[in-house]
């Protein structure tokens, strides 16, 4: 098989007449919202089953408009806004974080970039357009959205979502570094930027086996770029009230939940196209079926896939509890980003390798000899380490727990002194009788 030559998909694209792109527009917009409607009932019934409990089952049948009832609670509700809020930079907030999350989706490709597909008589391709540098502008725009939910916590005049604000800043920065990292390996491996050619490169094997450590990371870094749980730092509740959104109402409060759901459907397919074979058909299909890449099938391959990936948000969200700040942090800036550049410096020393015809047996001694010799190392280095001095004895005497002004509990050797309890009041007679029972008892 010939490898794909840089670029060689995108003449097909910028050659659409007018009526088409706007109607492939339409159609991206329409595949979100109806994606984000199914999304919002399969995450109320899975979590339900999770739980072991019914779910949504009175809106349509099985309760599968539970979705458009809830856009019409949220339509009817009282729109309010705060005193304190710059009104103009609080109404434009949602709107900032919702646009971003439909632009994305413009170059994610839904079928071969050929023209193997006829709408009103016109062969096009089954994606809205593409360039060289589109996953660029994917980071771009998801980036962009996170200025909505800053905005949005600065502009509301609160205590709570200024915090939830300030998080959702740090955890943007921490996060699109590691995602930035996975898109790299990807970049490198297939020479390209371009999502239609990452695609025509995972043929016939899947970026996420040649590449599983950039994958994971990206999964990883995907749910923390939406603020799913175990991420969702910016509106946990339990600390922050609703975080960024606690002052928002009414649909400007329906657009920051359906920016939410909107970025996981985007992340998803981003997912999808660079590691899960985008529009491919998965390995068992295209081995016995010729025409599942071709024609309308690839739509029905990717859509599946981008279903998977919300699966796995949801299952994430009934699974596991939340993170604690330091550990979310600590998790982004001292785990994703080391392994990630880790893993590119790897990557790129097999690629340059593989460019100037070394074979598969000398890249692995060339780039598995360093890093072996450096987890030797690292072992002996863990081995040799003295043991650390015992701890200090805790000073011996009363412990006052409210030394320091606040109550502290005691160190190991140390005890809290006894609490002072007021004399029984009632008679003795019936204190012996229960002494008495209770002996009898433990007798």
């Amino acid at each position: 098989m010939t490898t794909p030559q840089p670029y060689e998909t995108l003449h097909f694209f910028g050659q659409d007449p007018w009526w088409l792109v706007l109607l492939k527009a339409v159609f991206c917009f329409a595949f979100l919202v109806l994606t984000v409607l199914i999304a919002i009932v399969w995450e109320r019934k899975v979590v339900a089953w999770m739980q072991l409990r019914i779910g949504p089952n009175r809106h349509g049948p099985w309760g599968l408009l539970q979705s458009l009832a809830d856009g019409v609670k949220l339509a009817l509700k009282e729109d309010l806004v705060v005193k304190g809020a710059d009104k103009v930079v609080y109404v434009l907030a949602p709107i900032v974080c919702a646009i971003p999350a439909f632009m994305a989706f413009a170059v994610i490709p839904f079928g071969p970039a050929g023209n193997e597909v006829s709408i009103f008589g016109t062969r096009t391709a089954m994606q809205l357009t593409d360039f060289p540098v589109a996953l660029l502008y994917i980071l771009a725009t998801a980036s962009i959205g996170i200025y909505g939910i800053v905005l949005a916590g600065w502009s509301s005049g609160s205590t709570y979502p200024l915090l939830g604000g300030l998080r959702s800043a740090a955890q943007m920065v921490s996060y699109e570094i590691a995602m930035g990292l996975s898109f790299a390996a990807v970049f490198i491996y297939s020479g390209s930027m371009s999502t239609s050619e990452i695609v025509a490169h995972q043929q016939p094997t899947w970026f996420a086996v040649l590449l599983p450590v950039s994958f994971i990371v990206y999964v990883i870094a995907m749910v923390g770029e939406t603020n799913r749980a175990p991420f969702d730092l910016p509106e946990a509740e339990g600390e922050l009230v609703g975080g960024f959104n606690t002052e928002y109402s009414s649909l400007k409060f329906a657009m920051f939940m359906l920016a939410e759901y909107v970025n996981m459907v985007t992340v998803s397919a981003v997912a999808s196209t660079l590691f899960l074979g985008g529009w491919r058909a998965p390995w068992p299909v295209s081995t016995f079926w010729e025409g599942a890449n071709h024609g309308w099938w690839p739509m029905l391959w990717i859509t599946l896939k981008i279903q998977l990936l919300l699966f796995l948000f949801i299952w994430l969200r009934g699974t596991l509890p939340r993170f604690r700040y330091d550990q979310f942090m600590k998790l982004g800036w001292k785990v994703l980003i080391p392994v990630s550049l880790v893993w590119l410096v790897l990557i790129a020393s097999v690629r340059a390798l593989r460019n100037e015809g070394y074979g598969f047996g000398e890249v692995v001694l060339y780039v598995g000899a360093p890093v072996g010799v450096v987890l030797l190392l690292a072992l002996l280095r863990d081995f040799l380490r003295k043991q650390p001095e015992a701890e200090e004895a805790p000073p011996k005497g009363g412990f006052d727990p409210m030394a320091g002004g606040y109550p502290v509990p005691p160190l190991p050797g140390q005890e809290l002194p006894p609490v002072p309890r007021r004399r029984s009041r009632a008679p003795k007679q019936l204190q012996d009788a229960l002494n008495g029972a209770d002996h009898s008892e433990g007798s």
